[in-house]
Parts: C-alpha cells; structure tokens; sequence
C-alpha cells in the first residue's frame, strides 16, 4: 500500500509546482486598457456591433479590430468589476467601479445596457491629482477653494471635466490648509494623499451603501468640507443643503450646461409641492456655480471654458422668486465679486489664439454678448 500513498503524494507535489509556475497574463480588458494609455486615450467604448474605440483629444476613433457582441462586453468586463457591481450590474442592469491595473493606472467603468445589450464607457483617471493651475480654467476658480461654508456646484456635460476641478480644488484646500475633508464617491476617481488637510475617501457600494446614508454618517465625523460626487437624487441633494446651510463647505457635481440650467436641475428634482420651500433653501445654503465645457484647442488637445456666479443677495431673491432667468444678467453684476460669463472666457480663448472664434461662436449661448466681448 506505500506505493500508491507515495505515488499520490509526488502528484500533488507536481500539481503544487506547476500552480506556482502558472503565470496568467492580463485579462482581455487589461489589454485593451494598456493600450488606452499607451495612445494617451481618454475613454475605451465597448458597443455591440462596433469594434472597441477610443478617445483621444476628443475624437472617437474604432480600432481596427473585429465587432463585438453584447456577450463579448459583458464577458470581458464583467469579471474584472468589484462584487458590489457585479451584484448591482445583474440586479439593476448598470454598474459603476474603478479598477487597477498594475503598472498601468486606474480607471473609471461604466457597465450598461443599451438596446437589451450590454455595454461599457471606461475611463483612464489620472496618475495624481492635478492642481489647478494646470487646468487652464479661467481667472477666479482658485476663490472658490476658499469659501468658507456653502455648496458650491460645478456642472457640465458628461466629460467636461467637472470631477477633475472639483478634485484640483481639494488639493488646493490640502496643501493649504488644516482642514478634515471628506469625499463620497461612487466610484473614487483621484486619491487624494494627506498634506496639510486630513482626507477621508469613502466609495459608495464599498464603504458605504449609498450618498445619503454616507453623508449623513459624515456630517457626524466634524468635517470642514465634504464632496459629493455627484448630486444623484432629493434625498441627497437635501442634506447636502443642510450640511451647506449649517456651515459647512460642500462641493458637488451635476449634468448641466449654464447657471441657470444647474440651479433649476435641483430643483426640479423635488416634487412640485415641494419646490416652494426647496428654493428658499437653495437660496441660502449656495454660495457659488461653476459651469465648464471642453473646446477643441488649436493645434491639438482640449481647452476648458467656463461661467461662474458667485451668489449674493439678488441672486438669492432671484433664486427665491423662481426668476432664474436673471441668473445671467446677476453674473455680469458681480463681476467685482469674482463672476464671469461664458462669453466673456470664449472672447478670451479666441483673442489669445487658443480656440477658433467659429467654435467658441457654437458655444456661445449670448452670441451677441460673445460678439461684444470679442470688441
């Protein structure tokens, strides 16, 4: 009987050897994802019936590579996503994660259906979190770093760089300053490292199960600012006013294109018998709008253009009043506090030769204010 006993025992130790010899290669994806930073891409589109694309520099370009199949996308992302998007993916259909690819970097993903396929939109995040001076936002964005108390929203169009900005603006709070920061995410897109301020980061499907719940906890842990991804739903959006009226300094992100559009957007996200008592405290607890877009630059790459409100007693009464179409008109009237117009960044892309004035005249949404400022 030794024999065997012997000959089972030098199987195992085979099988053992040859398991640690075993080096897989990246997964599919992963090389995909390689070759994303390697042609300096911003975003990997995985579709049904197209073969994967990039972005770069703002153009969406295929690969040369076969179509996939809604099967395909699911196949080779799904796998590579955390548990907690895995189980929201089959549950709900739609996932967001980040994930790690060593020697790479790290990446924002987007599993979802579309058409009854699925599909997928990643995104390269960035190595470090950018400071703000290398943004080449307009004049003025640094004073936001240094309000006091009160929510501050930046919007913009999916990929305007909104998360980017709010992010440079933490920095410039961390490096500068001795304040305890917190930031709920879904998912953390830059990680922060402690400098001057103390940074807490907390990934909703991780950390936490959802916005509300998790700023709720931290207006419990004596923050001076908290970041909200992104303003989601009422719930959210009403202790993030709470939190800004009592305060705090909150910063957050919505799907926008103007001033007006943003603060109507929270707004309307209330029930109508609501909204009454909404706009009296939008009105007290906002303390500035930032609204961004990304331009085509001249020669290559992408510049950003901007409008910023810095909220003072007629826009509060606008605000109160549902007159939200004096919003631009008390941009131009506090321009001494900070303020801007977005025709007034275009005229100076286009007068310092860094946008085409036919493209900044696209943009403009006050043509006529854009064509004077160009005077």
């Amino acid at each position: 009987m030794a024999e065997p006993i012997e000959d089972l025992d030098r199987l195992v130790t085979e099988l053992e050897n040859m398991r640690v010899e075993v080096r897989p290669g990246p997964s599919r994806l992963d090389a995909w994802l390689q070759a994303v930073a390697e042609r300096q891409a911003s975003d990997l589109l995985l579709l049904a019936g197209e073969p994967p694309a990039m972005r770069i520099h703002g153009r969406v370009l295929r690969s040369d590579g076969p179509p996939l199949d809604g099967q395909d996308v699911e196949e080779i992302v799904l796998p590579d996503l955390p548990p907690h998007a895995q189980r929201a993916y089959r549950t709900r259909g739609i996932a967001d994660a980040s994930h790690q690819v060593p020697g790479v970097g790290r990446f924002r993903i987007n599993l979802h259906r579309e058409r009854g396929r699925s599909a997928a939109v990643i995104r390269m995040l960035p190595h470090r979190v950018p400071l703000l001076a290398t943004l080449d936002l307009p004049p003025g964005v640094e004073a936001l770093s240094r309000l006091p108390r009160g929510l501050v929203l930046v919007g913009g169009a999916t990929g305007s760089g909104k998360t980017t900005t709010v992010a440079a603006l933490v920095e410039e709070i961390n490096r500068r300053d001795e304040k305890h920061i917190i930031t709920i995410e879904d998912p953390i897109e830059y990680e922060h490292h402690n400098h001057r301020s103390v940074i807490q980061q907390m990934e909703v499907g991780i950390d936490v199960p959802d916005f509300p719940t998790a700023l709720r906890s931290a207006l419990r842990q004596a923050p001076d600012v908290i970041v909200v991804g992104e303003m989601r739903d009422p719930e959210t959006m009403q202790i993030a006013l709470a939190a800004g009226e009592t305060g705090h300094l909150v910063l957050s992100t919505l799907h926008t294109t103007d001033v007006m559009s943003t603060v109507a957007r929270m707004t309307d996200s209330f029930p109508v018998e609501r909204q009454p008592t909404i706009r009296q405290e939008i009105a007290a607890a906002l303390s500035a709008v930032f609204v961004q877009t990304l331009l085509p630059r001249a020669g290559a790459g992408r510049v950003p253009a901007a409008e910023l409100l810095v909220v003072q007693y007629g826009a509060r009464q606008h605000i109160r009043r549902n007159a939200l179409h004096h919003l631009h008109q008390e941009i131009t009237i506090t321009r001494k506090a900070g303020s801007f117009t977005l025709e007034e960044c275009l005229a100076r892309l286009v007068k310092a030769g860094l946008v085409d004035r036919a493209e900044a005249a696209l943009r403009a949404i006050h043509v006529e204010d854009f064509e004077l400022a160009l005077k």
